[in-house]
């Protein structure tokens, strides 16, 4: 079950963040591995556009678009890392299952700097709607990935993103029924909500799908400067909204897209751009799930918990 109640902003108390900050601002790692071939004739779905449109059946490589995104995990993923150890900031990292133990120098390289790690599926391709009239196998999903990253991690994750954002009416209850936290899968607010399922709630936390690199840079076709003027335009227009009632902004990155040579600069100079501004907070969603736990009642007298 997946039920939240609609609550416009005017009918919202002004909120602040913990430290009286108006915005709060996260930048996500999507730590994604894909398989190379799956038993399917149906086209490989690996998650947004291919690099080349024509898509080969699932049981035939596709090596220019498996290999495309690998280069995120060869080098992308670095470039990334040193530009955020450089600026002194950490990231919000979401984790296949698979990637702790076939690219597990990625999840090691957030967990040596301490940076939040979200469950994200079991493998890239594997949507949890494939389950969406089958909730003991959408379960068995989420059970292995639960189990996997509690087997590298040392304990359960707190957080979950679908793949591809593509979770069915089931899985928020499923993750309460499991003790998660927060969920991610829902864009349609700049604020946490709260989900209310059958086995209790969970806070809803925004992902999105609008400011994220896949949609600027690889569908849209915006070039490095567009990319970063139009992540300033965001954030400063949140920025300004958060004086009266605080905002979240998330940032989607891929490491084979923003982590190409050319495009490393755009998030550079938008680092910088924010890190110049007083009044910003830099948090978990883990903190933004306990805090929004605590507080809804009293800040959001409209919503039912």
């Amino acid at each position: 079950m997946l039920e939240y109640d609609y609550v416009p902003l005017p009918k919202r108390n002004p909120i602040q963040w913990p430290g009286g900050e108006g915005l709060a601002i996260i930048f996500t790692f999507n730590l994604e591995t894909w398989d190379l071939t799956k038993d399917t004739d149906k086209p490989y779905y690996a998650g947004g556009p291919a690099i080349l449109p024509d898509i080969l059946p699932g049981n035939t490589p596709d090596y220019p678009n498996f290999t495309w995104r690998e280069y995120g995990q060869r080098v992308g993923i670095w470039r990334l890392v040193d530009l955020f150890d450089e600026m002194g900031i950490a990231a919000s990292c979401t984790t296949n299952a698979v990637t702790f133990e076939r690219r597990s120098e990625m999840t090691a390289a957030a967990l040596d700097r301490g940076w939040e790690l979200l469950a994200h599926n079991f493998e890239q391709g594997e949507l949890l709607t494939n389950f969406a009239h089958d909730e003991a196998a959408e379960r068995d999903v989420i059970l292995r990935s639960i189990d996997m990253y509690e087997k590298h991690v040392g304990k359960r994750p707190v957080g979950w993103l679908s793949s591809s954002l593509r979770g069915t009416l089931n899985t928020p209850g499923i993750l309460a029924e499991q003790g998660f936290k927060f969920y991610c899968d829902i864009m349609n607010d700049d604020q946490p909500f709260m989900i209310r399922t059958q086995h209790g709630p969970v806070v809803g936390i925004p992902y999105s799908n609008v400011i994220n690199d896949f949609t600027m840079v690889t569908r849209h076709c915006l070039t490095t400067d567009q990319f970063r003027d139009q992540l300033i335009e965001e954030f400063d227009a949140l920025y300004e909204d958060g004086k009266k009632t605080a905002r979240i902004m998330n940032i989607g990155l891929h490491p084979h897209v923003s982590g190409r040579a050319h495009r490393i600069r755009a998030l550079r100079e938008f680092i910088a751009h924010a890190q110049s501004k007083t009044g910003v907070w830099w948090p978990r969603r883990e903190e933004i799930a306990d805090w929004y736990k605590d507080n809804h009642q009293r800040h959001f007298p409209n919503q039912l918990g």
